[in-house]
Parts: structure tokens; C-alpha cells; sequence
């Protein structure tokens, strides 16, 4: 079994450093609660020097040829893929996830940066035509934006970082990835696989510290020129006014609440069964997790039932130790004092707690899947993201009641529906205020299609072409006869 990293460093202008000139900081196992490591914090002068590094580097690659740089980032996503078994192990350590979630994670995350390392031999731009004599050509490109800043989570911490990673190198971007500080082992394995694959000096650099520090100090900077963020929808709108400040483009992923409206037209047995094993997936710390499931009366009892008994069955436990368990622990203990939050306010006629419910007693940070009958429209959970192994169900008399409900919140990130009427599936599908919609499934994402939100679940998209794009200015030419 591959350890975990002896020494954990960051990757400044083509050098591994292990001495962070702002000192350290503990990583923890949130499956045991001990110290797995110790992580570099970077100065601001070494953040400078990755900074220096992205700029003088974007010249050189942003004028590299697109199948060029489809060629790296292909060497990048297969050597991903060879070492998956290994990144694995250290995404297990680091935050808990299963292992065959993990091994999942890293090769669909390799299969984005191939799409996106595509785009780059595909995406030329295009010819307008003109309206007179005196115009020859109207020519519209894309052109590589500059250095980018790109901050990411521990949720993912293969997949978020290699997305945002794929479409600034494949658009000709160079990169300062700062992932969470929980996950720097993850991210370490991620970039070494572009080191190995070939990307020239400077293209990407990785640095951990503070988020808080460190990215004030990298959006600041001259030297950006665009900043992607998965997180939070409270720090993204400060990460976002900062961004504006300095007129620096910015994209972001951020919170959400999925809503799952289950029609009287279901196929129950399915809904349920999809419903509740993609709930708990991650321990529910899923941006796209499906959390409140709003369901026909007329089958309300039986879909409470079957989802409480397969809630109260998962194996919960310590993945790295067991790989039978299928849901492992919360990233840190500030998750479990969220859930117990949560859990409070029910009660009454707030909400019935029909399964779990609790912090389950020993090392780790372990909650019980839980799932919360009826909540109240006013409770905690009906109307912030639990991010965690909570579910609520409500029944609903009329479809538009749901649908009514569905969209009450400011989040706007995925929704959900099952229903086998086609009429009213349609409907569904238009009605439903998020980014991406699942209709009899809960998937809504692939290597091919655009990730993002609306409202309060943050702007723009990463994945498919518009993951290239983002990273992309569009660029006009309007050419005339010489002479006029």
C-alpha cells in the first residue's frame, strides 16, 4: 500500500519546495483525528515568485500550438489514470471519501482534461460574413485571457482542481492552483502528473497557505488575470467583490440545496433506490447532492420508509481501514457541530427524525445518515445547505406546489425529477430554476457538458466547451480592402 507522501510541498516556477517560508500546518485523517502530515505555508514572497513565474510563463505557452498542448494535457490525463489506484489511497486519507468513489473521481476527472485538451485543437473561432464591398472579412477568436487563479475545495480534490486546470492550460492559460488545505497531498499527485507529462516551466504552479491570505494576495496582484473558485457562496461573493475591484474575471461554483421532486408518476422502487444511495455519497458533502426531496402524497410513506431503511443500513466507518464501507467521515469537526444544527430544530412539528440523527461516538468525525421527515419551511434545513449525510422529505399535494418549493431558495445549482409522465417530465425540465436539471436520473454532469448555476449557486460554467471558454477573451477582427 502506497503511504502517504513523506514530504508534502508546493510547486513554484518548475521547483518542488518543501519549506514554506509562512511555516506549517496539520493535516488530519477525518476518519481517525491524527496528524497524517505537515504542510508548507507560503509567504507572500514566495506567492510572488509563483505569480512571476505565471506570467513570464503565459507567453511561450499561449502562443503553443493547440495540438500541442493537447498532446500534454492527454500525457497528464493517462498518467492520471495509470497512478489512480495510488491517488486513491492518499484521497482516502486525506478526506474520507471510499476508495472506488475515489478512483472514480480521478478518472473522470482525466477523462475532462481530455475533452477539454480537444477543445484546443478544435476551437479555431469563426467568419463572419460581411455587409458591403468595402469589409473583406469579420474574423472572431478566442484568445488565451492570462494568468489564472484557481482556488478549489477538499469535497473533490482531484476532480475541481484537474476542470479548472484543463480549461486554463487548454485555452493557453497559465495556472496558480491553491487547493484546500486539508487535501495538499490530492493536488500534489495531480500537478506531478502535468510535471511528468511534459508542461513547460512556470505553466503551473502550486502553493498552499491560509485561503483566506493567499487569496487576497493572488487576486490582487497585476499579474492575474482571471480567478475560478469552488466553494462557498459566502466567500465567493467576497472573493468575487475583490475580483471585481480589480476588473479580473471571475468564475464561480458555489453553494447548493437540491430540491428532487418525486411525481405520483414515479417508478418508485427506482426513485427511491437512486435517491437515497446518491444522497449519501461523499457523506452528502456534495455541491450537486440531492437533499430536499419533495414527494407525491400519494406514495409519500412508502418513499420515508424505504429511504429511512436504506439510510439506517449503510456501513459507515473508516474507508482507508475497510474498503466494505460505503459512507465514510464529515472533512472536520465543525461538520458535525453543523448537523447536530440542524438536528435540533426539529421536533414538534418541525420535523421528524426517522433515521440517525447523531454523531457517532469515537475517533473521526462520524455522523449517522439521517433523514428528517416533514421538516418545517422555516427550519434550518429546509432552508440552508446542510452539506452533510442529511436528508429532509416533504410530501406535496400538486405538482406545482413542488415545483413552487423547489425553487424558494436563492441556490440554483442542480435540481431534480422523476416523473414517467412525458407531459409532465417536460414540464419539470422547464419549471426548474437551477444550472442543471436531471430528469429520471442524477447525473448532470459529463466531460462533454457545461457545470454551473444560477443565483445564489455562483455564475459561468467549467466542463464542456464553455469550461475552455471561460478561460478565453473573445477577440473581434473587422478587415478592410488596403486603399480603402
Amino acid at each position: 500500500m502506497t503511504s502517504y507522501p513523506a514530504t508534502l510541498q508546493m510547486f513554484i516556477d518548475g521547483e518542488w519546495i518543501a519549506e514554506g517560508e509562512a511555516g506549517t500546518m496539520a493535516v488530519l485523517n477525518p476518519a481517525t483525528g491524527g496528524v497524517i502530515g505537515h504542510c508548507p505555508k507560503a509567504s507572500p514572497a514566495q506567492l510572488d515568485r509563483a505569480l512571476k513565474a505565471a506570467g513570464d510563463a503565459f507567453p511561450g505557452w499561449s502562443r503553443t500550438s493547440g495540438a500541442e498542448r493537447h498532446a500534454v494535457l492527454r500525457r497528464a490525463a493517462d498518467l492520471m489514470r495509470e497512478r489512480a489506484g495510488d491517488i486513491a489511497k492518499v484521497i482516502t486519507a486525506e478526506m474520507g471519501k471510499p476508495r472506488a468513489q475515489a478512483v472514480g473521481e480521478i478518472t473522470s476527472a482525466a477523462d475532462v482534461i481530455d475533452f477539454l485538451g480537444e477543445e484546443a485543437k478544435r476551437r479555431g473561432g469563426r467568419l463572419i460574413p460581411t455587409r458591403g464591398n468595402q469589409l473583406i472579412a469579420q474574423i472572431v477568436t478566442h484568445e488565451p485571457i492570462g494568468p489564472a487563479v484557481l482556488l478549489t475545495p477538499w469535497n473533490f480534490p482531484v476532480n475541481l482542481p484537474a476542470k479548472k486546470i484543463g480549461g486554463a492550460l487548454a485555452a493557453g492559460c497559465t495556472a496558480i492552483l491553491k487547493p484546500a488545505e486539508n487535501t495538499p497531498a490530492s493536488a500534489q499527485m495531480l500537478v506531478q502528473c502535468f510535471v511528468d507529462a511534459g508542461l513547460p516551466k512556470g505553466v503551473l504552479n502550486l502553493v498552499h497557505g491560509d485561503p483566506g491570505p493567499v487569496a487576497e494576495h493572488l487576486i490582487a496582484s497585476p499579474v492575474t488575470r482571471k480567478v475560478s473558485f469552488t466553494g462557498s457562496t459566502a466567500i465567493g461573493k467576497q472573493l468575487g467583490a475583490l475580483a471585481a475591484s480589480h476588473m479580473k474575471r471571475f468564475t464561480p461554483e458555489l453553494g447548493g440545496h437540491a430540491p428532487v421532486i418525486v411525481s405520483k408518476n414515479a417508478e418508485l422502487e427506482r426513485a427511491v433506490m437512486m435517491c437515497a444511495s446518491t444522497k449519501f455519497r461523499n457523506a452528502g458533502q456534495v455541491c450537486v447532492s440531492p437533499t430536499r426531496f419533495l414527494v407525491a402524497r400519494e406514495i409519500y410513506d412508502r418513499f420515508v420508509a424505504e429511504f429511512a431503511r436504506y439510510a439506517s443500513g449503510l456501513k459507515v466507518g473508516d474507508a482507508g481501514a475497510d474498503e466494505t464501507v460505503e459512507m465514510g467521515p464529515l472533512a472536520h469537526a465543525r461538520r458535525i457541530a453543523a448537523m447536530e444544527q440542524v438536528v435540533a430544530d426539529t421536533g414538534g412539528n418541525r420535523g421528524e427524525v426517522v433515521a440517525g440523527g447523531k454523531a457517532i461516538a469515537g475517533s473521526g468525525f462520524f455522523f449517522e445518515p439521517t433523514v428528517i421527515a416533514n421538516p418545517a419551511p422555516d427550519s434550518r434545513f429546509m432552508t440552508e445547505e446542510p452539506f452533510g449525510p442529511v436528508a429532509g422529505i416533504v410530501p406535496f399535494d400538486a405538482i406545482e406546489d413542488a415545483v413552487g418549493i423547489a425553487n424558494s431558495l436563492r441556490y440554483g445549482l442542480a435540481a431534480y425529477a422523476f416523473s414517467a409522465n412525458l407531459d409532465e417530465a417536460h414540464y419539470l425540465g422547464r419549471a426548474l430554476r437551477a444550472g442543471m436539471v436531471g430528469i429520471n436520473q442524477l447525473i448532470v454532469s459529463s466531460p462533454e457538458t457545461p457545470f454551473g448555476g444560477v443565483g445564489d449557486s455562483g455564475f459561468g460554467s467549467e466542463g464542456g466547451e464553455e469550461g475552455y471558454l471561460a478561460f478565453t477573451d473573445t477577440k473581434l477582427v473587422m478587415m478592410a480592402k488596403a486603399g480603402g
